[in-house]
């Protein structure tokens, strides 16, 4: 897992925990060209950085991307977010028990797209 990155400190401080795209290609059990395909099919969030792909190790689940991650994203695009702006609402504390992130991985998934989707309206 890689640490620390020169990205935005709020949102390194948010995300904690990093995957470079050969970690979370790893992790996925895919190859690093089907990982890219995935954030740019908009179904994993990454960043760029130097040249390669930050992705957040809390999008992760065993050999999988979290139970309605993807959805949770489209949802957030189409409610006008940038990549930056989602990961902030995903890890920040929106008044559910925890982050939309960690309600997600715990299955709680239903709370966290309704809020998503309220917010495109």
């Amino acid at each position: 897992m890689t640490e620390t990155y020169d990205i935005d400190p709020e949102i390194n401080a948010l995300v904690g925990e990093w995957f470079d795209l050969k970690e979370a290609a790893t992790a996925l059990g895919l190859n690093q060209n089907r990982v890219k395909q995935l954030v740019n099919d908009g179904q994993l969030l990454g960043l760029p950085f130097r040249g390669g792909l930050l992705i957040p190790v809390a999008f992760f689940d065993d050999k999988e991307i979290v139970k309605k991650l993807s959805g949770t994203l489209v949802q957030l695009k189409d409610a006008g977010f940038t990549d930056l702006e989602s990961l902030r609402w995903l890890f920040a504390d929106d008044g559910l028990p925890g982050s939309p992130i960690q309600a997600l991985r715990e299955n709680r998934g239903t709370e966290v797209r309704r809020r998503a989707q309220a917010l495109g309206l």
